[in-house]
């Protein structure tokens, strides 16, 4: 019997560098593909780095061909400027995702935390150490952003098994 493995990107948006992240889930284990960050200059106009992280993204989304794709959400404490910033990075990603035909999912920094580290308030080292965990890899990935977008993705991967498990008939 084959086991079905899904794909799943996630994002970790950022108007500085947005972190992607590729895993395949099948079988309640999750296996790392690929990651990284695209950065942007701050020499660069505004326009110009968005037009830079969607146009890599498209290029990740084409190279790994993923099923869906998990976006950390816009939380809050940060002033209005990065907010904006980091809305405007979220939206492009959003966009490039749309323009693939990968469904995005947004999840809440919260909700990422608790499902890889347990706990909702976990640091980002906590978080950090356990996507080594469950990718099964010797040192955290680099760089941070790109540990941040795996995360997004094992959350997605995990909230995506447990609405499966709870949609199927009981046993």
């Amino acid at each position: 019997m084959k086991l079905e493995t899904y794909r799943i990107l996630g994002i970790d948006p950022g108007i500085a560098a947005t972190g992607w992240g590729v895993i395949d889930y099948g079988g309640g284990k999750s296996r790392l593909v690929g990651h990284g960050a695209i950065v942007t200059s701050a020499r660069d106009a505004p326009h110009e780095r968005l037009f830079q992280i969607y146009t890599q993204l498209l290029e990740v989304i084409d190279a790994h061909r993923p099923g869906a794709a998990a976006i950390e959400e816009l939380f809050g404490g940060v002033d209005l400027r990065t907010a904006l910033s980091v809305g405007q990075a979220r939206g492009v990603a959003v966009l490039a995702c749309a323009r693939r035909g990968v469904t995005p999912h947004d999840y809440t920094a919260l909700r990422i935390k608790q499902a890889v580290a347990g706990y909702g308030r976990a640091g980002k080292g906590q978080v950090q150490q356990m996507v080594r965990v469950l990718l099964g890899l010797a040192q955290p990935p680099r760089p941070d952003h790109a540990a941040d977008a795996l995360a997004v993705a094992i959350c997605h991967a995990h909230s995506a098994q447990s609405k499966t498990l709870m949609a199927a008939p009981a046993s």
